[in-house]
């Protein structure tokens, strides 16, 4: 492959490749015009008179996201009890409060399913005026939410949960990189919490049932991957580097009591005789075949699936090479297959989610960004308002197959457009060298990953010995961003 005579080197021109990704896959980019009139018509849903929403507002309630993140879906706020139990609770915005079945908003939403997040532009499930203000939980505004809240126990275990309607006020909007600097020793407590009282031990009982709660699933079968997605960074409209999401305390405090909220969710469902949607990772198929791959390693896992063996293994890797382990994780991630949304049927077994360990479990915490869970907030208020449901079966099975289908197609454009990305940052790099690590070998192609920057691309003169986990050293020789190719050869 030759490289490029015109580099591409703007933020348009990305969103120009992630924009045509998306029409190939199947979904569309821009907002049809029956959209963007219904949203101009949009007032806040505040005014809702059901003497059913509680006015929780003066909870400290706090969201922790991403630093650029303006979609808020979900806040969290304690009490800590007497015997070491602690009193959670998670509101999730009531999109549908405003986003109701059958609209044009609800029509594209249905059709796409999911916004797609690109470092050069978000394309979001629902127009920002909703996504970004009227549904987000945005701080010091009250907004209506579905609120889930749980007893949960010294040891971890949710005692009882219930959920209903109410109204929430976002006291401090926080991000992840500065909660977990906080939490963990390197850095002062954010601004947004040290202005209201008490948010510092609201963070600290909330990273601690987190941690619990992870222990837990750990112990249970939670399997612990590293996944391999760097972000491209922006000066203006020039990218200027590109790097890997590092998982921390706060990432994890949030990734925990989303699962916790997402599995009370799917038992209320469960409970309430209806049919719902679940979120489902398959016992896997290709078990022997991961199986094999621990053999490698010179260990033996059972030859029926066993997550609990499986996490102790990756356990196991991770601490005697993390250089490595995220390579492997890739390729265990790959034999047990990706997640789908599946109908559940009133008294059916649950099919559970493997990978997480538990077995009930739907999506539930992000309206403003997922379909299926805008469906399941849906299911919920129905049940508490003793109103029909809001979907039959049969709509329900062939939405949880086009919501995977259309979650996937999403998946893709985003791992396209990283591709993009890190040839654009890497197109000023050639015939550079860089340390690198073998992450696929066959028979016609060799696939290696560098670390500085975080990048991935194909091993052009890989010799027939080449080994997966086989650290050398390469040079960049082409690049293409509008085909997001990166070339690499082995240099003595």
């Amino acid at each position: 492959m030759e490289p490029q005579d015109n580099p591409v080197c703007s933020r348009a021109d990305l969103v120009r490749i992630a924009t045509q990704e998306m029409i190939d896959r199947g979904l569309q980019p821009a907002f049809p015009a029956a959209v963007v009139r219904q949203v101009d018509t949009l007032t806040s849903a505040d005014a809702e008179a059901d003497p059913q929403i509680l006015d929780l507002s003066a909870l400290p309630w706090c969201s922790i996201d991403n630093d650029d993140s303006l979609d808020l879906d979900q806040l969290s706020c304690c009490e800590a009890l007497a015997g070491g139990a602690v009193k959670v609770r998670v509101a999730v915005a009531d999109v549908d409060a405003l986003v109701h079945p059958g609209s044009a908003i609800d029509a594209h939403a249905q059709f796409n399913t999911t916004s797609v997040y690109t470092s050069a532009k978000v394309f979001p499930m629902l127009p920002e005026r909703l996504s970004t203000d009227l549904t987000s939980l945005n701080p010091g505004q009250q907004r209506l939410a579905l609120v889930t809240e749980m007893l949960i126990a010294e040891d971890a275990e949710i005692l009882q949960s219930s959920v209903y309607r109410a109204r929430v006020r976002n006291q401090a909007k926080l991000a992840y990189d500065a909660v977990a600097a906080w939490i963990e020793g390197q850095g002062p407590l954010p601004p947004a919490a040290a202005a209201v009282p008490g948010m510092d031990e609201q963070l600290r009982v909330q990273d601690a049932v987190a941690q619990r709660l992870r222990e837990r699933r750990q112990a249970q079968g939670s399997l612990e991957f590293q996944s391999f997605q760097p972000r491209a960074l922006f000066d203006g409209d020039r990218v200027v580097d590109i790097r890997q999401q590092v998982q921390n305390r706060a990432r994890q405090l949030i990734e925990e009591l989303m699962i916790a909220t997402n599995s009370c969710t799917a038992r209320f469902l469960a409970g309430s005789g209806r049919p719902s949607l679940r979120r489902v990772v398959r016992s896997p198929e290709r078990w022997l075949r991961i199986v094999e791959v621990a053999r490698k390693y010179g260990e033996a896992l059972p030859k029926a699936p066993d997550a609990q063996a499986l996490e102790a293994f990756l356990a196991r890797r991770r601490a005697a090479d993390p250089l490595r382990f995220a390579d492997l994780s890739l390729v265990i991630i790959k034999l047990m297959g990706s997640g789908e949304y599946v109908l559940e049927q009133p008294g059916a077994p649950a099919l559970g989610h493997f990978g997480l360990a538990v077995r009930d479990y739907t999506h539930s915490t992000a309206p403003n960004r997922r379909y299926p869970d805008l469906i399941t907030s849906r299911l919920v208020k129905a049940i508490l308002s003793a109103a029909p449901p809001p979907y039959n079966a049969r709509e329900l099975e062939t939405l949880a197959e086009h919501c995977t289908q259309q979650e996937n197609a999403a998946q893709k454009v985003e791992r396209r457009v990283r591709k993009s990305e890190a040839a654009l940052v890497l197109q000023t790099h050639l015939g550079q060298s860089f340390d690198a690590i073998v992450t696929g070998h066959s028979v016609t192609d060799s696939w290696v990953r560098i670390f500085a920057p975080p990048a991935e691309g194909k091993l052009v003169n890989a010799a027939p010995d080449t080994e997966v986990g086989q650290q050398l050293r390469v040079k960049l020789v082409a690049t293409d961003v509008e085909r997001g190719f990166i070339d690499f050869a082995a240099v003595d």
